[in-house]
């Protein structure tokens, strides 16, 4: 089993910066053989993909609203992804949650482990 937990949410204003990590804890020392990703649900709203980085960290996915302003990425020594935003936009307002996909592809994941989430309020 995996277990992953969120931190770094907060509330910043429109234009901000504000950077999302994620710490995994694995029994059988396999981060390496997951794909990792950022999800996120607004208020209202169904829960949607917005980040994906393959188990090598060679390669990233992003959902177009956040091409340019968002970056993903991985450190297979501490069992760590993180998730640096910039430029802020009041949209981007949801719960992010990590996820960790079992020899997942990029575009194609089926999380098999969650964390519990994080919040993020962008403010106008």
């Amino acid at each position: 089993q995996v277990q992953l937990v969120e931190s770094g949410g907060g509330l910043v204003q429109a234009g901000d910066s504000l950077r999302l990590s994620c710490a995994a804890s694995t029994r059988t020392r396999t981060f390496t053989i997951y794909t990792m990703a950022w999800f996120r649900q607004a208020p209202g709203k169904e829960r949607e993909f917005v980040a994906a980085i393959t188990p090598s960290g060679s390669s990233t996915n992003y959902t177009d609203s956040v091409k340019g302003r968002f970056t993903i990425s991985r450190d297979n020594i501490r069992n760590t992804v993180s998730l640096q935003m910039n430029r802020m936009k009041p949209e981007d307002t949801a719960i992010y949650y990590c996820a960790a996909d079992r020899f997942g592809a990029l575009n194609n994941l089926h999380p098999d482990y969650w964390g519990q989430g994080t919040q993020v309020t962008v403010s106008s």
